[in-house]
C-alpha cells in the first residue's frame, strides 16, 4: 500500500520509500495538519538532500533548524521541531542502526511496540497507539495483540492518521475529529 496524505505525490513517496518518514512524519503530527505534518520528510529531503536517520542526526543544529524553519516550515513549531527531529534521528541510529523499520518489525507483540514507540522522542501515549495503528493498517505489520494497544484507533472506521489512504478517508477523519472535538465542548 502507498500513502496517499499529503496531497502532494512526491512527498507520498518519501513516506513510501523511508521508514524514517513514516515516524518522523507521525512525530510531526500534533498541532499541525496532518498532510502538512506528513509534507515535513520531503520538504527536508528537497532541502537537505537526504532523510538518512544518520545524517540528520550529524548535522549542525543550527544549520537544521534554518531549513526546518525556511517556508514552508516543516512545522508551525519548526525550531522545536528540528530539534526534536534530530533527537528522533540519533536514537534510530543509536538503538536500531539508523533503520527506523526495526523499530516495528522485531516488536516481538502489540505491547512491545507501544514500549518502543513510546520511548521515542515526542511520542506519548496517545500518538504511541495512533502509530501502532499505522503500522498495522498501512505498512501491514501486525505483531501479536496491536489491536488491544492500539485500542479505538484498531476499530473500523475514520478516527486518525492510520485509517487515511485517500483524500476522501483524510476527509473523513476530518469530519470524525470535529464531530468528537462538538461532541466534548457541548459535553462540557
Amino acid at each position: 500500500m502507498s500513502f496517499q496524505i499529503t496531497g502532494l505525490p512526491e512527498a507520498d513517496a518519501v513516506l513510501d520509500e523511508q521508514p524514517f518518514a513514516v515516524l518522523a512524519a507521525m512525530m510531526l503530527d500534533q498541532q499541525y495538519p496532518m498532510e502538512h505534518a506528513f509534507r515535513g520528510p520531503w520538504k527536508v529531503v528537497e532541502r537537505f538532500g537526504t532523510f538518512d536517520p544518520a545524517a540528520i542526526a550529524d548535522a549542525d543544529p543550527e544549520d537544521f533548524v534554518a531549513l526546518a524553519t525556511t517556508p514552508p516550515a516543516i512545522h508551525r513549531y519548526g525550531r522545536a521541531m528540528a530539534a526534536r527531529l534530530q533527537e528522533l534521528a540519533r536514537v534510530v541510529v543509536d538503538e536500531y542502526d539508523g533503520d527506523a523499520s526495526r523499530i516495528w518489525t522485531e516488536a516481538t507483540s502489540g505491547a512491545d511496540l507501544l514500549k518502543r514507540v513510546k520511548a521515542l522522542p515526542g511520542f506519548g501515549e496517545q500518538k504511541a497507539k495512533i502509530f501502532v495503528a499505522l503500522v498495522a493498517k498501512q505498512l501491514g505489520v501486525r505483531p501479536d495483540g496491536w489491536e488491544k494497544v492500539a485500542g479505538d484507533y484498531a476499530l473500523e472506521g475514520y478516527r486518525s492518521v492510520a485509517d487515511v489512504t485517500s483524500p476522501e478517508t483524510l476527509q473523513k477523519v476530518r469530519d470524525f475529529k470535529k464531530a468528537k472535538k462538538a461532541a466534548a465542548k457541548a459535553a462540557g
